[in-house]
């Protein structure tokens, strides 16, 4: 399996990424991960009903997801990978899923947290886990939108 593209985005699939993100990241599939979503049946419909045409897209827990990953039979699939946590990236890569670069575009305000950009809000264990992605050399780069230039996430983070 090819990545194509790792997003963050407690959104998932919404206008910007069916219309832009799946163009750009010339994908064919997209793969919702998070166990949260996978075990929601109304959230998780909506999700599946609003994947742009022609691109096929799947919600599935983070472990179903490695697997996926890993067989062979999906070897023709370009994937964009879409998370609404860093946590999540992180159970991935651990896993085994080799990515390199994620992009975070949406992760919005609750209490608790500190907006580091106009649609990007961490918390506690947000930072832990961006800090773990860094150390592990993955690039992360803070773009809402396509033709926004890239930031690098970590400089945002190192002002809170």
């Amino acid at each position: 399996m090819e990545i194509s593209f790792v997003r963050i985005d407690d959104r998932l699939i919404h206008g910007q990424v069916a219309t832009v993100w799946a163009k750009v990241s010339k994908c064919n599939k997209i793969f919702v991960c998070s166990d949260e979503v996978a075990n929601d049946k109304l959230r998780k419909s909506l999700l599946l009903q609003v994947s742009p045409p022609g691109i096929k897209a799947y919600v599935m827990p983070i472990e179903k997801a490695i697997g996926a990953y890993k067989n062979p039979k999906y070897n023709d699939f370009k994937t964009l990978f879409l998370t609404t946590n860093p946590a999540d990236v992180l159970r991935l890569i651990e896993g085994g899923v080799d990515i390199k670069s994620v992009n975070v575009g949406g992760m919005c305000f609750k209490e608790g947290k500190t907006q580091i950009s106009a649609a990007v809000s961490v918390g506690h264990d947000d930072i832990k886990a961006f800090k773990k992605l860094h150390e592990l050399g993955i690039e992360l780069e803070l773009r809402q939108v396509a033709r926004d230039p890239k930031v690098d996430l970590m400089s945002k983070i190192a002002k809170i």
